[in-house]
C-alpha cells in the first residue's frame, strides 16, 4: 500500500469527497421546492426522504456487489448515476420530477459512500486512515457549503436557483474522468460475506451494532440541521428564504472549518476523546439556540453546532473498519446504510415541526446528540 500513497493517486480518490457533498444539496432545495410548489414541512421534508431511503435500501448490496466490480469502479459508476441526477430538474421542473432526481442522487450518493471511503484505504497507510477521511470529510464540506451559495447567487442573479446543478454536473463529469485515468491496484477482498446473511451478521458484533446506530444519529443531524436551520430563522427571526438559506452556509462553513481543524489534530489526537468533548460542546450549543430569539445568537450556535459535529462520521468510521479491516467493504456497506437517518429524523422533525413549529422540530436533535455522547463514552479505540 505504502507504493500506492503518491499524491497523483490519493488526489483523485480525495476529490470524490466532493461529489459525495452533493448529497447535501437536499437541504437548500428542500426549502427552494417547499416555496415554489407551496408544500407543507412534511411533503417537503419528502425530498430528504427520497434522497436517504436508498441508503437504507442499496448499502449493504453496494458493499457486496462491490467485492465483484472492484471499488473503483463502483466509484466511477456511482458518478454516472449522480450526473444523471444532476441534469433531470434542468429537463423539467416539477415536484415529481425532483423526487425522481433526488432519489437517483441518493442511489448515486449511496453507491459512492460505500465505495469511496474504503477506496481510500488502497492509497493511504492505515495510521492515517482517520485523518484521511477527515480530509475526505473536508473536501465533502465544501461542496456543501458552496450548494446553497450557488443557489443563492444563481436565484438572485439569474433568477434560476436551479442552476446550481448544472454546475455540479460539470463538476461530475471532471472527477469521473480523473479517477477513471488513475490507475489504483485494489487487494483481493474476503469472499465469506459477500451475502446478505453474512454482511448483516457483522451487526451481531455489539461494537458494529453501536457505531451503526452512530451513523443513524450523526447523518440525522447533520441533514437535520441543513434542512431546518433555514425555515428555524425565518419562524424566529421573520427573515426572507433568500437570507434565511445563508444559515445552511454559515453552518457548512464552520463544518468545513471544523473538518480541516480534524484532519490536522486526528493525526496526534485520541478520535474517543475529541468525540466526547465535541458532543459536550454540542448539546448545551442546540439549547440556547432554541432558547434564544436573537438572530446572531442563533447564528453563532448554528457555527458551534457544524464545527462540533463536524468531525463525528470520519471518527466512527475509521473506528469500523479499524475493528474489522478484512470486512471493509462489508462493514462500509452497513455503516452507510445508517445514512438512512438522514431521511427518517428529518421526516421526524418535519412531522414534530407541523404540530409544534420548528421549535420542536429542532428539539428532536437534541435525542439524538444524547445518543452520541452515549457513543462517545463507550468507543474503544483499537
Amino acid at each position: 500500500m505504502n507504493n500506492q500513497s503518491s499524491l497523483k493517486k490519493v488526489l483523485p480518490v480525495l476529490f470524490g469527497f466532493f461529489i459525495m457533498g452533493l448529497v447535501d444539496l437536499v437541504g437548500i432545495a428542500t426549502n427552494y421546492v417547499k416555496k415554489d410548489f407551496g408544500l407543507s414541512d412534511t411533503l417537503a421534508n419528502m425530498l430528504p426522504m427520497t434522497l436517504f431511503l436508498w441508503f437504507a435500501v442499496l448499502s449493504v448490496p453496494t458493499g457486496i456487489i462491490m467485492n465483484k466490480l472492484g471499488r473503483k469502479r463502483t466509484v466511477i459508476l456511482s458518478m454516472g448515476i449522480t450526473l444523471l441526477a444532476m441534469l433531470l430538474p434542468l429537463v423539467s421542473y416539477n415536484f415529481p420530477m425532483i423526487l425522481v432526481a433526488f432519489g437517483m442522487l441518493g442511489i448515486g450518493n449511496t453507491m459512492i459512500q460505500v465505495s469511496l471511503n474504503p477506496l481510500l484505504t488502497n492509497v493511504v497507510r492505515g495510521d492515517r486512515l482517520t485523518s484521511s477521511l477527515t480530509l475526505g470529510q473536508f473536501i465533502k464540506a465544501i461542496a456543501a457549503f458552496l450548494g446553497p451559495i450557488i443557489a443563492g447567487v444563481a436565484a438572485g442573479t439569474l433568477g434560476n436557483w436551479k442552476l446550481v446543478f448544472l454546475v455540479f454536473a460539470i463538476i461530475t463529469v471532471i472527477s469521473g474522468l480523473w479517477l477513471l485515468l488513475t490507475p489504483i491496484h485494489e487487494k483481493p477482498v474476503n469472499q465469506n460475506t459477500s451475502t446478505f446473511a453474512g454482511a448483516f451478521g457483522l451487526l451481531k458484533d455489539k461494537t458494529i451494532l453501536m457505531l451503526f446506530l452512530g451513523i443513524v444519529f450523526v447523518v440525522g443531524v447533520d441533514v437535520g440541521l441543513n434542512t431546518t436551520v433555514p425555515k428555524f430563522l425565518m419562524e424566529r427571526c421573520g427573515i426572507l428564504l433568500e437570507k434565511a438559506g445563508l444559515g445552511t452556509s454559515l453552518y457548512f462553513v464552520a463544518r468545513t472549518l471544523g473538518t480541516f481543524m480534524g484532519a490536522i489534530l486526528l493525526v496526534k489526537l485520541s478520535g474517543r476523546k475529541f468525540f466526547i468533548v465535541s458532543m459536550l460542546v454540542a448539546i448545551p450549543a442546540l439549547i440556547v439556540m432554541l432558547l434564544t430569539g436573537n438572530l446572531w445568537g442563533i447564528l453563532v450556535m448554528v457555527f458551534i453546532l457544524g464545527f462540533t459535529v463536524a468531525n463525528v462520521f470520519s471518527i466512527i468510521f475509521s473506528a469500523a473498519l479499524k475493528k474489522m479491516p478484512d470486512h471493509a467493504n462489508e462493514i462500509s456497506g452497513l455503516l452507510i446504510m445508517g445514512v438512512a437517518g438522514g431521511a427518517v429524523i428529518p421526516l421526524i422533525m418535519g412531522i414534530t415541526s407541523d404540530s409544534f413549529g420548528q421549535t420542536g422540530g429542532m428539539a428532536v436533535l437534541l435525542v439524538a446528540l444524547a445518543y452520541l455522547l452515549f457513543n462517545a463514552f463507550k468507543l474503544n479505540e483499537e
